[in-house]
């Protein structure tokens, strides 16, 4: 062999090894980051103070009052502008008491039902409709307990003197409707004939007025921020965003591919949630697919203001872009600027103080009830 076929065969498998080294360097690169073992992955969590921007998301009634804004606009909406530190440096007001968790007036049309004479749990139970839903809305039975005096749902062995029933009067699915008015009215009929009871219903065209006066304050004042975290080179796997959340306190939630943070109050809905690829979430290895990107959101209705969900939700995405090496944007993927984040905290104070002057104060039960 000569000296020229010995270099150009030298020089060949150089080549070669770098080709080599080059697709094993550029698949490692691309390959989606994976969970540290439990061993190593010792970082507690700790919240931050730095600043991001969410996307702002008005959510109305379906079908919308007339007037009301469109349910899902991409854009920022035009607010006052307020200084951030001042606008956390506002008074925060005490916890609202809550309402009883049955029937209301506020957001309920109640019927009466007198009996002739006091009717066992177990009668009534056998009453009852089938389901709890008039069209699609919520509907309920309470019963007058005579031994406590308290209004409850009728229960085995005890004993009640009148009933009220009620359907709510508006939800996200839109304000009670003279259709539904007319099933209510039907349903709460059987359940009377059955007990043997009187009901008294209240005016229909007043009742459906008063749903559609509700449904448009629902409809102005139901807001959620949402908002994209999106990788800048290599992707996540299922199990590093999982390990990355946990340490913000995020945990699983009931379907795949959600986490949430839990509320600092047990049994009361998640203050954030954490959206994912479903499938990438059922995958069996976790550290195998692939995720570009991940959501952000807040129930605003359904968290009090004292948790401060606004401050909690900014901390949460400026920790998860900085671990992750993340990129916050919009629902089209559009990156935000800063200076979007400042006016919603002005905005949300002033739609929290909406809320409570109707006697709705975000994450009460008819707050939850009414934006649901």
């Amino acid at each position: 062999m000569s000296t020229l076929q010995i270099s150009l065969a030298i020089i060949g498998g150089l080549i070669l090894a770098l080709i080599v080294a080059y697709n094993a360097w550029s698949s490692r690169r691309n390959a989606p980051k994976r969970a540290l073992p439990p061993e190593l992955d010792a970082e507690p969590a700790a919240d931050t103070a730095v600043r991001l921007d969410p996307a702002f998301e008005t959510v109305a009634s379906a079908p919308a009052a007339e007037g009301a804004p469109p349910p899902e606009p991409d854009a920022v909406p035009t607010m006052h502008r307020v200084d951030v530190q001042d606008a956390l440096d506002l008074p925060v007001p005490p916890p609202v008491l809550e309402r009883r968790s049955g029937l209301d007036p506020l957001i309920d049309v109640i019927a009466t039902l007198l009996t002739e004479s006091p009717v066992s749990g177990e009668a009534a139970l056998a009453a009852l409709p089938p389901t709890r839903r008039v069209g699609s809305k919520p509907f309920a039975i309470e019963g007058l307990n005579q031994a406590t005096q308290h209004w409850e749902m009728p229960a085995v062995g005890q004993h009640y003197q009148s009933f009220h029933a009620g359907v709510q009067m508006a939800n996200r699915m839109g304000a009670l409707s003279e259709i539904e008015f007319s099933e209510f009215v039907h349903k709460v009929q059987a359940f009377a004939d059955a007990i043997n009871a009187a009901p008294d219903f209240p005016d229909m065209r007043h009742e459906v007025a008063r749903a559609r006066e509700l449904d448009q304050f629902a409809g102005d004042h139901d807001a959620q921020l949402s908002f994209m975290l999106r990788a800048r080179q290599a992707a996540w796997s299922p199990g590093y965003l999982q390990q990355n959340a946990a340490r913000l306190g995020f945990v699983p939630g009931a379907m795949p591919g959600r986490l949430v943070l839990p509320s600092s109050t047990p049994g009361q809905p998640p203050l954030l949630t954490m959206g994912f690829d479903t499938q990438a979430a059922l995958a069996d290895d976790l550290d195998q697919s692939a995720l570009r990107d991940l959501t952000l959101s807040l129930d605003v209705p359904h968290v009090p203001r004292t948790e401060q969900p606004l401050v909690r939700l900014r901390d949460a995405a400026a920790s998860l872009c900085e671990a992750m090496d993340g990129v916050l944007c919009d629902q089209n993927g559009q990156p935000l600027p800063i200076s979007a984040m400042d006016p919603i905290f002005a905005d949300l104070e002033l739609l929290y103080d909406h809320l409570d002057s109707r006697d709705l104060s975000a994450g009460s039960v008819l707050a939850r009830r009414l934006f649901s």
